[in-house]
């Protein structure tokens, strides 16, 4: 019986770090109709199947305990292809990838929604607010430490009091990173 109770344990502890141990990534639908429900920051990873530095945050970054907590906490997220042939509906738009050839292998055609978000570098997170009112999009890998700066300063609302580049300064020299 010990043995039984053991296995189903560890069976159980597996399962459980499984399920809180990734970013719950969604899809922009899956994202706006949470927002219906409880609003809150969203976080769009846009990325490319081609793109060495966002693979490089999938393994580094979005892999990291403290990121993931920290992201599932607070925000939305959305993992969303650049290059994606998708049709996404946001804000009253409709967005599609119109040069995008599923026979091509290697970079593709950008899908709109992308650029709506002033998007033009992979990989990038996009911040929005509540209300989905574009934040700003952060371009570049980011290991822990420098993603939890962003991630910080948009859901502590720190961006509504920091406006001059002397203020950005002072608070990216003034923060002390916890993430590992």
């Amino acid at each position: 019986m010990k043995k039984f109770l053991s296995i189903l344990f560890v069976a159980f502890s597996v399962t459980a770090f499984a399920q809180g141990g990734k970013i719950n990534w969604m899809t922009v639908e899956q994202a706006l109709e949470a927002q219906k429900k409880a609003p809150r920051k969203i976080m769009i990873d846009v990325y490319t199947s081609w793109c060495g530095p966002c693979k490089m945050m999938d393994q580094n970054t979005f892999t990291n305990p403290e990121v993931i907590a920290y992201i599932n906490k607070h925000y939305y997220a959305i993992k969303f292809n650049a290059e994606s042939p998708e049709t996404v509906k946001f804000k009253g738009n409709t967005y599609t990838n119109p040069t995008y050839d599923p026979n091509k292998t290697g970079r593709n055609g950008v899908n709109e929604f992308s650029r709506s978000l002033g998007v033009n570098a992979y990989p990038t997170i996009v911040y929005l607010d509540e209300d989905l009112t574009l934040l700003a999009p952060v371009s570049g890998y980011r290991t822990p430490p420098q993603i939890e700066l962003y991630l910080k300063f948009f859901a502590e609302n720190h961006h509504k009091t920091v406006i001059t580049q002397e203020q950005w300064t002072a608070y990216q020299n003034d923060f002390k990173p916890l993430f590992k």
